[in-house]
């Protein structure tokens, strides 16, 4: 295993070719393999080593790592930068003074009740988000006093224990105590830079179903058997943003997970909700979240694929006044965005038809090979099969604590739409 509270300089350098770096030159930060000309020097993967333009011009300091396409990810554009624990420290700083900015409004609520310190310990947010925190590789989901850790790139994994350790320092200014952290480092692209796939306990054991309070609803949140780091806190505002709509309605929530969007359509006073997801596991979570909020008598939960469910209840004759899809990326790559862009047209066509006359369709892609613009022709050309007129409410994109940075395609992932559907007129 790597020695995951090391920080290696290397004296090596990378050297572009000319004219490449051009993703990177506009505000990303990665250097992938077929861009570089050739590296100067010793070093071992996951070591820090300069970055520089072909005619020697200073681009920036990332870690290596050869085992991956992604050859050289940049953790800093500064010469006077170096990288070490106080540098580490400072970009967790700044993530969080972040945080506490943007979403002051949010934290606010939390202020009503409680002091300062127990506020911020109340908010559950993505504390760190990789690149678009300057800190590749990594991601940190902050769920009241848990902190749950995925670790994508060699670099960063090598420096883990310095970054927990950072945080917790960070949080404790202001007198936020974690009480424990857990590892998601399960994904599969974890391979891709030659690093095993794991989970667990980082430090003591705790109990990992961790209960949390977003928007006025409460969710018990399984940080160790979860999708991901355990729930999706990138919808917080999207889930509030529907429930003006489903007051007194009844609402179809497809692929609820863990049931956030069904229980923010309940709490916002609709009459009948009915959430559908294929794992077991995840509706009886919902459900368990659902009595939690004293909600079970408005919101039923059933396991189903959607692919097929919805057919179906458009041959029973089923109708919604409000039709919720939150379906997972239906493509990772580039390679297999033409099968996405089918089921993504199907399932939004299958939706419309369910959607009575007048009433509202939200819908998302969290895949950020569906671009935006791919996206919104996609629903485009459901609604012409399904004989739809739509009108556009609102449209969103991912909480603002999953910031977006320019440049940085992959961190732009989650687009959001509500349209009012309309019979053709």
């Amino acid at each position: 295993m790597n020695n995951q509270n090391t920080i290696t300089i290397s004296n090596a350098k990378v050297i572009l070719k000319k004219g490449e770096g051009r993703e990177f030159k506009a505000g990303g930060a990665w250097i992938y393999d077929n861009e570089i000309a050739n590296i100067e020097g010793a070093f071992e993967n996951g070591d820090i080593i300069e970055l520089n333009d072909f005619d020697g011009y200073f681009l920036g300091y990332g870690f290596i790592n050869t085992a991956s396409k992604l050859r050289v990810r940049i953790m800093s554009r500064k010469k006077d930068h170096p990288i070490n624990a106080d540098f580490i420290k400072s970009r967790i700083k700044d993530a969080w003074e972040y945080r506490k900015r943007v979403m002051a409004s949010y934290i606010d609520t939390y202020l009503s009740e409680y002091d300062s310190a127990k506020a911020l310990t109340m908010l559950s947010c993505r504390m760190i988000f990789g690149e678009a925190d300057f800190l590749p590789g990594i991601t940190i989901d902050k769920f009241t006093d848990v902190l749950v850790i995925e670790s994508l790139a060699l670099g960063t994994d090598k420096m883990k224990s310095l970054i927990l350790d950072a945080c917790k320092e960070v949080l404790s200014e202001d007198g936020v105590t974690i009480r424990g952290i857990y590892e998601r480092s399960d994904a599969k692209v974890r391979e891709l830079e030659g690093l095993e796939r794991t989970k667990g306990f980082i430090g003591d054991e705790f109990d990992t179903k961790v209960l949390i309070e977003e928007n006025g609803v409460k969710y018990y949140v399984d940080v160790e058997n979860g999708q991901k780091t355990g729930f999706f806190l990138d919808q917080k505002f999207n889930r509030q943003s529907i429930r003006g709509l489903c007051k007194g309605k009844r609402v179809l929530d497809c692929f609820t997970h863990t049931g956030s969007f069904a229980l923010n359509a309940a709490a916002g006073g609709a009459s009948e909700v009915i959430g559908v997801d294929a794992s077991e596991l995840g509706c009886e979570q919902a459900r368990e979240n659902a009595a939690l909020n004293n909600l079970s008598d408005i919101v039923s939960f059933e396991c189903a694929d959607v692919f097929e469910l919805l057919p179906r209840l458009e041959n029973e004759g089923e109708a919604f006044d409000v039709v919720i899809l939150d379906p997972p990326a239906f493509t990772k790559s580039r390679a297999s965005i033409k099968k996405a862009v089918t089921g993504y047209k199907e399932i939004n066509m299958r939706g419309m038809k369910l959607v009575k006359d007048g009433g509202y369709l939200a819908t998302c892609s969290c895949s950020h090979f569906m671009d935006e613009e791919l996206f919104l022709k996609t629903i485009k050309d459901a609604a012409r099969d399904a004989h739809k007129r739509l009108r556009q409410v609102e449209f969103r994109q991912q909480s603002m604590d999953h910031p977006i940075l320019w440049g940085g395609a992959a961190s732009y992932y989650l687009k959001f739409v509500i349209f009012q559907v309309c019979d053709e007129k």
